[in-house]
C-alpha cells in the first residue's frame, strides 16, 4: 500500500534522510522537506532538555509561520553528564566525542514537535546507552567510516556503532533521530495517520 496522510499536507521540517527513512517505516510521506534555518547554539547556562525542546518548537514555528498544514519537527542531542554534544564538525573532535562516551552511559534526548497553525503539542523522548570501551583503534576506524557526519555525539546507532552499545534503555528509533510511537501520536492528533499503525520496540 502507498504510503498516505489522509489528506492532509505534510511538512517535514528537516533534511535528515533518517527521519524521511523512519516516517516511511509506518507509511507517511511528506508532501514537502522544508529545513528551519534557525541558530542551533545552546544559550547560556542551558539545560540539555530544555535545549532539544526549544530546538523542535522553533524549527516547527519557523516554518508553519511560512508554510499551510501540519509541520513536524525533530532535534536530537546527546548529553554527557551536563555537555551537550552535537554534531562534530571535524574529525578530531568526532574523536573527542567517541573518547567522553567510552565506557560510560550518556542520554540520548529527541524533541518531536508537531504543528498546525497556532497549536502545537511536544514530545521530549529519553534512551539512555552504554557503550563499552572503545579502543584508539576502534575511534579511529569508526571517525574514517566518515558514520559520524552529521550525526548528534559523532555516531550513528544503525551504524557501525551499534557494536558500541551492548546497552539502551528506551526508544531505539529515538536514538536514530525521530522516535516513531510518539511521533505517530502526535501526527494521529492532528489528523494525519499511519495506514495500519505502529508498535515501537523498546531495548
Amino acid at each position: 500500500m502507498a504510503p498516505v496522510n489522509d489528506g492532509l499536507r505534510l511538512v517535514l521540517a528537516s533534511a535528515s534522510p533518517r527521519r524521511l527513512e523512519l516516517l516511511a517505516q509506518i507509511g507517511i510521506r511528506p508532501d514537502a522537506i522544508i529545513p528551519a534555518d534557525i541558530d542551533e547554539n545552546p544559550r547560556k547556562d542551558e539545560a540539555p532538555r530544555a535545549y532539544v525542546a526549544r530546538m523542535a518548537a522553533e524549527k516547527a514555528a519557523c516554518i508553519a509561520a511560512a508554510e499551510p498544514g501540519v509541520v513536524l519537527a525533530a532535534d536530537t542531542t546527546v548529553v554527557a553528564g551536563r555537555r551537550i554534544l552535537g554534531k562534530p564538525e571535524d574529525e578530531t573532535q568526532a574523536a573527542a566525542f567517541l573518547r567522553l562516551l567510552s565506557g560510560r552511559r550518556h542520554l540520548v534526548l529527541t524533541a518531536v514537535t508537531v504543528q498546525s497553525g497556532g497549536q502545537a503539542r511536544h514530545r521530549l523522548v529519553e534512551t539512555t546507552l552504554r557503550f563499552r570501551p572503545l579502543s584508539g583503534a576502534d575511534i579511529a576506524a569508526y571517525v574514517a567510516s566518515g558514520e559520524w557526519r552529521g550525526k548528534a555525539g559523532g555516531y550513528g546507532i544503525q551504524g557501525r556503532a551499534a557494536a558500541f552499545a551492548p546497552w539502551m534503555q528506551g526508544s531505539f528509533t529515538g536514538v536514530v533521530g525521530l522516535p516513531l510511537a510518539e511521533t505517530a501520536v502526535l501526527l494521529e492528533s492532528f489528523g494525519v495517520r499511519a495506514p495500519h499503525g505502529i508498535r515501537e520496540i523498546t531495548q
